[in-house]
């Protein structure tokens, strides 16, 4: 079975994916995320991708609540900046933070919720100095934004992929 199904989560979530993006679903499309849902695992398998330890799942939902009204909240920031709504100084600038995180997974994952969340954007993280370079929409408090990734993002994961 591990043959044919290496990652069986990915290939779950692949095909779920495709189903999703491409609804209705048709007969062609089931086909096409089952391919995709067989291929790109087996694939995946060449590389030998480390094995993923989650070592507290509970905080990762909690994590995962944090980081949806985080975006909600970027969400609704960003269209009233783009609306003209919020008056006053607001100038876009880029923040450099000091990552203690050196686990592939945590920071894969920090990379994903800075760049998915709207108005901020992981730029490049130099492995040597383990800094993050962040590009902010509105850099008005740039303390603020590195005690909100340190706390808020980067310490949570640190426990999870610990």
């Amino acid at each position: 079975m591990s043959l044919l199904l290496p990652h069986p989560f990915l290939s779950a979530g692949l095909a779920l994916m495709w189903l999703v993006l491409n609804a209705p679903p048709s007969p062609g499309n089931i086909v096409l995320a089952l391919l995709i849902g067989l291929i790109v695992p087996a694939v995946m398998r060449a590389l030998r991708p480390a094995p993923v330890r989650v070592r507290r799942p509970g905080l990762a939902v909690r994590l995962l609540f944090i980081v949806l009204s985080d975006m909600l909240r970027s969400n609704i920031d960003v269209a009233s900046i783009i609306l003209g709504l919020r008056r006053g100084e607001r100038r876009a600038g880029f923040v450099s933070i000091p990552l203690d995180m050196q686990t592939p997974f945590g920071l894969s994952v920090l990379s994903i919720i800075l760049t998915a969340t709207p108005g901020t954007l992981w730029v490049q993280y130099d492995t040597h100095t383990g800094r993050l370079l962040m590009h902010l929409i509105d850099d008005t408090d740039s303390e603020g934004w590195v005690r909100r990734v340190k706390d808020r993002y980067e310490r949570p994961l640190m426990e999870i992929f610990a």
